[in-house]
């Protein structure tokens, strides 16, 4: 298996949103993005550098650390 498809990205971040209570509307909104493409990231099991940084900043959770442990 390769280290990328143990991680399903964004079912980690729909479910830290949840955790945090916030709804999907205000994380569209504060990342500048529609709901539809919010739905995407969430089904999706990779997610460019850039988006993945704004959303790490946006819910204050250091998503690459997922990535990195699995080098370790």
């Amino acid at each position: 298996m390769k280290p990328t498809e143990s991680i399903n990205i964004g079912k980690i971040i729909c479910n830290e949103l949840k955790n945090q209570g916030r709804t999907v509307t205000w994380f569209a909104k504060t990342l500048g993005i529609n709901r539809i493409q919010c739905y995407r990231i969430f089904k999706s099991y990779s997610i460019d550098t850039i988006t993945l940084l704004k959303i790490s900043a946006v819910l204050k959770v250091d998503f690459f650390k997922l990535y990195s442990n699995l080098l370790k």
